[in-house]
């Protein structure tokens, strides 16, 4: 069968993978409400496009931080990616690369910052969960900027993991053959088998639940990388990581993964994009299947997106090839998108070539005869 979209490769995961590693990929908290919204939302916004635009020449180039990149799609972090495939984060660390855009390695991750680094030039962003001890936090973190990742993604949404009961179900660990390769020889504690999910209880074990916006500042105190906050959902915390000195903010509800009945990320966009009120980038992250999401979510103030699961669907389906598939087809749409907006660069993606079903009905100005 030939894929002609990025969703198709979730059922050739579903067959290729164990049930167990499958569910965890794909499943979200509780009732999975807030995880079919991520995605049923876009739907609420549509184009208003302009025409006779000479659209000949298409510009998707952006800059993240001060790093050029060659389209506003990233790769999101996501843990354990061997699970998917026997070349895990490696595949996804040389797609990105081979596609210009910046890959987000997570703390969980089954290949070691250094291993990561050690598949070629890219940009590449580390995500942290902050830990219990603190000496080890300080010591990933160093590790990364030594291993040249050029930002720190801080996961604040996860003070306890969300009640996923797939993975209570599945009693979800990490196979035997594989291990958190950023962790290997600390005195950490591993994740085994539990009564309910083995994640949940690793967490609750090690996870920092006094994290706070001090952290946030702490950070600053031990790296120098700009630090993004993902996980905000308001405006009130908008503001508030802008005090905090962050370098951005990524928008993000765990792809659905903690608490349930939040809102999608793309209608918690605009809010928080108006409370930074320019001062800091923001990015979206969770439910971009399109390359119509992806101009959706520019057209609601994000500089850029970031995608997950459709990272590990394919990745599990064809290994780097299917990643880089999935970069190129979300690339081909987006422009397409551009192209019949009448958009010629970023920059022309404007709020006016949207409306959404939270719009106020618009003054309709009538020719004078």
């Amino acid at each position: 069968m030939e894929i002609t979209n990025v969703s198709e490769y979730e059922a050739i995961a579903k067959q290729k993978l164990p049930k167990m590693v499958f569910d965890y990929y794909a499943s979200g908290a509780e009732d999975q409400w807030t995880l079919a919204e991520n995605r049923n939302a876009f739907s609420k916004i549509l184009f208003r496009p302009r025409i006779l635009i000479d659209v000949s020449h298409i510009d998707l180039t952006t800059t993240v931080l001060g790093f050029k990149i060659s389209m506003p799609i990233m790769i999101a972090p996501t843990a354990m990616q061997k699970m998917a495939h026997p070349e895990g984060e490696y595949a996804t660390a040389r797609a990105a690369s081979a596609a210009g855009t910046i890959m987000t390695l997570s703390s969980w991750a089954t290949s070691s910052v250094e291993e990561v680094a050690s598949t070629g030039p890219g940009v590449r962003f580390f995500q942290l969960y902050v830990y219990k001890d603190r000496h080890v936090v300080a010591q990933l973190v160093r590790r990364a900027e030594r291993a040249g990742f050029k930002a720190i993604a801080l996961t604040v949404d996860t003070p306890r993991l969300g009640r996923r009961e797939a993975d209570i179900k599945n009693r979800f660990t990490l196979p035997p053959f594989l291990t958190l390769k950023n962790f290997e020889g600390l005195d950490l504690g591993k994740m085994d088998e539990a009564a309910d999910s083995g994640l949940a209880s690793y967490v609750a074990g090690q996870i920092d639940r006094s994290l706070s916006w001090k952290d946030v500042q702490w950070l600053q105190t031990i790296t120098k990388l700009p630090i993004l906050v993902k996980g905000v959902l308001t405006a009130e915390d908008a503001r508030l990581a802008v005090q905090a000195g962050a370098a951005g903010i990524i928008v993000s509800n765990h792809g659905a993964r903690q608490l349930d009945y939040v809102p999608s990320t793309i209608m918690a966009l605009e809010e928080v994009v108006k409370a930074a009120q320019g001062r800091i980038p923001v990015f979206l992250d969770g439910g971009v299947r399109r390359g119509t999401d992806v101009f959706k979510a520019l057209a609601l103030g994000a500089s850029g997106i970031f995608i997950g699961r459709p990272v590990v669907f394919s990745l599990a389906a064809e290994g780097e090839a299917g990643i880089r598939k999935v970069l190129q087809m979300l690339r081909e749409e987006f422009e397409l998108t551009m192209a019949l907006s009448g958009c010629r660069s970023l920059k022309e993606i404007t709020r006016d070539h949207i409306v959404t079903e939270w719009d106020t009905p618009r003054p309709r100005h009538l020719p004078r005869l």
